[in-house]
């Protein structure tokens, strides 16, 4: 692993956990072959891995957990299905909240029409949960933690934006254009071998723009 391009965060026989650079895929697609995946075998040469224990976004910098045994794949896996898995993110927001902390419930869908997918608050969906407080605020801008119990697609951009406060660079849930500021702040979890526990620093761009926003990082 010595020559792996991005930082290690955690490191086991069995898991490892990664700091993924936003712009960077998770799986590699027609535009790009360059992504996560593609890594892989500078993490493991064994025939029966690694594997994505779970998914980022593309623009969404941080914490990724990677099995490099598939017992250790089922278990993880196991945990975030059960909620207990502790992810923590980080987000820079339009439209600061007026309280300090709070938790979202909202139900999440899947629409697909002629111009792509996005999800949508509806009841009928499945079952979505973020605790969010704020870390600090100036104007009319905040950084945010959140912490998600459950872990639906673009949960964290969709809560944010039900909210009222749409992540900047989130151009398809209500923010501006430019570059995403989310990331995956901390992964925590306790597995039958082992306990994961793992922490990504912002990236310059978020660094940057909490600067010139007035906002303070922990």
């Amino acid at each position: 692993m010595n020559h792996f391009p991005y930082p290690i965060l955690y490191q086991s026989p069995r898991l490892v956990v990664i700091d993924k650079p936003a712009g960077l895929p998770v799986h590699p697609g027609p535009k790009t072959t360059h992504s996560v995946e593609a890594l892989f075998p500078l993490l493991s040469r064994r025939k029966d891995g690694p594997w994505l224990v779970h998914r980022l976004d593309t623009d969404t910098s941080g914490c990724l957990m990677i099995a490099l045994r598939k017992q250790a794949l089922v278990e993880a896996q196991k945990l975030f299905s059960a909620g207990q898995a502790r992810k923590t993110y980080w987000a820079v927001v339009e439209n600061a909240p007026r309280g300090d902390d709070g938790v979202i419930n909202t139900p999440l869908r899947k629409v697909t029409t002629k111009e792509g997918w996005h999800m949508t608050a509806d009841p009928s969906g499945q079952s979505a949960r973020t605790g969010w407080r704020v870390l600090s605020r100036r104007a009319n801008r905040a950084l945010l933690e959140l912490t998600l119990f459950t872990g639906r697609t673009h949960q964290a951009r969709v809560h944010c934006a039900i909210l009222g406060c749409p992540i900047i660079g989130d151009e398809r849930y209500g923010g501006k254009t430019g570059a995403l500021h989310l990331m995956s702040r901390s992964l925590e979890l306790t597995l039958s071998t082992e306990q994961v526990s793992a922490h990504a620093l912002p990236s310059e761009t978020l660094r940057r723009t909490c600067h010139e926003f007035g906002l303070v990082l922990p």
